[in-house]
């Protein structure tokens, strides 16, 4: 029962693997062409294979291929709808970019679509081409693509510091992750040959590549980095397919070294064998740490701590797994990660005890290893001569807990002594038993062997026959001290072990709770500032410490010299120094490590796959070392907390990113609109003024012309006070005057700065009587009136009526202003109201700030613009803005003559 318990699939791991096939259920499959540059054939590649799936009666279209002018490319086209591309102005220069909305409009069954890592134009909907391919994945359609190992993110650095190229357009590893990969492989030699023949550049630019990227030792270079990418893809996808169908393995498709390390001062040596091993055989290798209920001492923390630095430091990837049978863990790990051999440490024979043990968890490995191969290394001779040979293990409990141990000894056989005149000597037998049971519960194991053996002597001497003498008399008795002895030490260590378990487990869980709790506020924290406010809360609530902060500075992605203003730990210019260096060599510094260990506190850089964005700086008091376990919850809190500050520096870029791009938006719109509406009116004066300089004109053309300029004056000061209204309104400084006017006045002196505009029209005035006074900004509210009267005017056919209404209703003012015109798009009725905003049937010109200084002028007086379609047809706008009562005017008192 116990081998099918251990031979159980992780569940985390199993959970993770099935909830990445539950997510790709709905979402399309991804298929990468790889190459290890440009030239390989990736295109040609990924066009053959789309006509095979056309062939096979799939719905393929091509949303973006670049053939380069290639014929045999461009030959794989025919037959694939091409989903014309979509022109972008930038600066005068027409792009073509691939026409997102219209694929997923189409929707097809596979979508082929060129150069991954593709920089979009400025004014698409995302930055990056496969920013496209995940919006496409999401709606279920299936992607063909191409892309370059130089590309991909976690490689760039490497291959540009090999080529001595930059790499500017990345893709992240998670896309990778989430694709098949089909590799695209060609030789160097052919790559060159294909070169010279002009099929990648040509002749000018081919002969530069070949000085440049181009040159032999580079695509030997990238050659490799693409095989063992592929290989590593096809290593997690084998690993995935074992874990979810419980094959345990391992399947020695390739190497796979697994390291176990411990507080031993050997580890060091099985460390560095691994690491050239595993060098030699080109593989990748783990070291594994199982924690048990022990508590190691001092001296034994500081040694893990440092075996499992150093294996970190020489490239393996750290695993740490909780199991009271070491053996049983070891295992566990390796075939959870398909390891094909496994490194142990020779028993030494150091003392009786530790080659006992060694030799048993040996010889266990190798008959419980199954089809895993066992490394057995032995010491190198010289470090044997210079380390500290144990005799035996350092005792786990104090002297204290060995006194407490005899003294309750002493105190039960006093006991028995004066009980032993009542009851038999079998019963103080007990008595005994249940003293060591109780014993168990507050002292170690040496002190419960200590009082198993301790109570068996005196039970012999003082109570069985023959007393006062260490012979047994019968074979009886013999038999019972012998089982009392055996029981005791049995059950003693056993409720020991129970109670190691048990705070070990208590251990485990303080860690993971600390963890949830930093998470659940960090996932409700809103804003850096109170990022950084809950990490110090908790961490210094946990490690009952001094916290500070460091975050890069947005701008040069520098740390800064100040910490936090949220950090409670004071920092010194030597100390931000020290933190400063955890930053840019991305390891932990200061206190309790051998990098500047004379600092106050313990530096820990906050690191993600992209680079650190800050450290976090702890200083523990009254704690002279840090165990393991405190130093991975710390590097696990630090990991957390870098994670959660990337998010939110991701948020504000995204906004940031959004932000500007609307703005360039909006400046594009007013540039041209305002452009082409002042372009009329001022060529119109320019006109008329060249005109009136002729002599021949008539009093009656001349009077024609005055009025021409008059009118696209008017037009011209209406652009000016649209654009200054709206910086008023932008800009917060949008100060009321009120005053105390009737609607009467409003209406007429509207209706007669329109009258031009509204020419021809049929108008219905309809005021209700009794209508107060309204206190109101009466220029500005005769602005937003005559705004809304030139966009009924703009909008409706030149003889259609137009109504304004004036009424009370509910202690409030409702303008009307309605038309008898098409009406409004219901899809864009929310947005009406938008700076700059025009409707897609919109008649050229305006500026589309009409209707925003309208609502902008009407949220000054405390009221609200609102607008809906006429079931009639057309479309009506009511200004509502609540009434003020009419002071009253009392008469001046008359004065009384004075009589004289």
């Amino acid at each position: 029962m116990q081998d099918q318990i251990d031979n159980r699939p992780n569940p985390d791991a199993l959970l993770e693997v099935v909830q990445k096939e539950e997510g790709e259920k709905n979402r399309g499959s991804l298929k990468i062409f790889l190459g290890m540059c440009p030239g390989v054939g990736k295109t040609y590649a990924m066009l053959q294979a789309a006509q095979v799936e056309l062939n096979n009666g799939k719905d393929v279209v091509i949303g973006y291929v670049e053939t380069h002018g290639r014929k045999e490319t461009e030959l794989l086209t025919r037959g694939i709808l091409i989903i014309p591309r979509k022109i972008v102005q930038y600066r005068d220069i027409f792009l073509e970019e691939m026409d997102l909305d219209a694929i997923l409009e189409r929707k097809p069954q596979l979508v082929i679509v060129d150069e991954l890592a593709h920089t979009n134009a400025p004014g698409m909907r995302h930055l990056k081409r496969y920013q496209d391919v995940l919006e496409i994945l999401e709606a279920g359609i299936d992607v063909y693509t191409t892309l370059n190992v130089q590309h991909i993110e976690s490689r760039t650095d490497m291959i540009s510091h090999i080529t001595g190229a930059p790499i500017y357009e990345k893709v992240p590893d998670s896309i990778v992750d989430i694709a098949e990969i089909e590799l695209v492989d060609l030789s160097p030699e052919d790559l060159l040959k294909r070169l010279a023949e002009g099929k990648v550049y040509i002749p000018d630019q081919a002969r530069a590549a070949a000085l440049n990227f181009f040159r032999e030792g580079n695509l030997r270079a990238l050659r490799e980095i693409v095989l063992r990418l592929a290989a590593e893809k096809a290593g997690k996808d084998v690993q995935e397919y074992m874990q979810i169908m419980h094959i345990q393995g391992p399947w020695k498709i390739s190497h796979r070294l697994l390291v176990a390390i411990s507080a031993s001062p050997f580890s060091e040596t099985l460390i560095k064998w691994t690491r050239r091993n595993a060098e030699s055989l080109k593989c990748p290798w783990y070291a594994v740490y199982v924690e048990t209920s022990r508590v190691l001492a001092e001296e034994d923390q500081q040694r893990l701590s440092k075996n499992i630095e150093l294996a970190k430091h020489l490239g393996a990837e750290i695993i740490t797994t909780a199991d009271e049978d070491i053996v049983r863990g070891i295992l566990r790990v390796a075939r959870q990660w398909n390891i094909t051999q496994i490194v142990f440490g020779k028993p030494r024979g150091r003392g009786l005890v530790e080659w006992f043990k060694s030799r048993s968890l040996l010889h266990r490995l190798v008959r419980e290893s199954g089809e895993i191969d066992i490394h057995i290394v032995g010491e190198e001779e010289k470090e044997r001569e210079t380390k500290k040979q144990k005799i035996l293990p350092i005792p786990e409990s104090s002297f204290s807990q060995y006194g407490l141990t005899c003294l309750v000894i002493f105190a039960i056989t006093l006991f028995c002594l004066w009980v032993n005149q009542w009851i038999g000597s079998r019963s103080i037998g007990m008595i005994y038993l249940l003293g060591i049971v109780i014993l168990a519960l507050f002292v170690g194991r040496g002190p419960v062997l200590v009082a198993a053996l301790l109570s068996a002597i005196i039970w012999d001497f003082c109570f069985l026959s023959p007393k006062f003498s260490f012979g047994i008399q019968g074979i009886e008795n013999g038999f019972v001290v012998f089982s009392y002895f055996v029981v005791a030490l049995v059950l003693g260590q056993f409720i020991t072990r129970l109670r190691a378990q048990e705070k070990a487990e208590r251990r485990r869980e303080a860690r993971i709770s600390a963890l949830y709790m930093l998470s659940q506020e960090l996932s409700q924290a809103a804003g850096l500032d109170e990022i950084v406010i809950k990490v110090v809360e908790q961490l210094s609530h946990f490690f009952q410490a001094e916290v500070a902060v460091f975050l890069i500075n947005p701008f040069d992605n520098k740390l800064s010299g100040l910490p936090h203003w949220a950090s409670t730990l004071k920092v010194t210019e030597k100390e931000a120094s020290v933190a400063a260096w955890a930053f840019e060599h991305g390891k932990a510094a200061g206190r309790f490590t051998e990098n500047l260990p004379l600092s106050k506190a313990y530096y820990v850089p906050l690191s993600t796959h992209k680079g650190s964005v800050g450290v976090l700086g702890i200083s523990l008091p009254g704690i002279q070392s840090l165990s393991f376990d405190q130093k991975s919850l710390i590097q696990a809190f630090a990991n957390q907390i870098a994670l959660v500050i990337d998010r939110q520096r991701l948020a504000e870029l995204a906004e940031h990113a959004r932000v500007v791009a609307e703005s360039e938006r909006l400046s594009r719109t007013l540039l041209n609109s305002i452009s082409h509406e002042m372009k009329t009116p001022i060529a119109v004066i320019t006109t008329a003024i060249e005109s009136l300089n002729k002599e021949d004109l008539s009093s009656e053309k001349r009077a024609m012309i005055i009025d021409e300029i008059r009118s696209a004056t008017l037009r011209l000061n209406r652009i000016v006070r649209n654009l200054l209204d709206m910086a008023r309104i932008e800009s917060g400084r949008f100060k009321l005057k009120k005053e105390w006017a009737d609607i009467h006045d409003l209406f007429n002196l509207s209706l007669k700065e329109t009258q031009k505009e509204l020419a021809g029209r049929q108008l219905k005035v309809d005021i209700q009587p009794g209508i107060p006074l309204i206190k109101i900004d009466f220029s500005l509210m005769l602005e937003a009136l005559n705004n809304l009267l030139l966009n009924a005017a703009l909008h409706t056919p030149p003889s259609s009526p137009i109504e304004l209404s004036a009424s009370v209703k509910k202690n409030s003012l409702v303008i009307r202003v309605a038309d008898r015109g098409p009406g409004i798009d219901p899809e864009i009725l929310n947005r009406i109201f938008e700076k700059f905003y025009r409707g897609t049937g919109a008649p050229p010109g305006g500026t589309g700030l009409g209707l925003s200084i309208v609502k902008g002028v009407v949220d000054a007086h405390g009221g609200k613009v609102l607008v809906q379609n006429r079931p009639e047809g057309g479309a009506v706008f009511s200004i509502v803005i609540p009434l003020e009562s009419v002071p009253e005017v009392h008469p001046m008192p008359t004065e009384e003559p004075v009589k004289k």
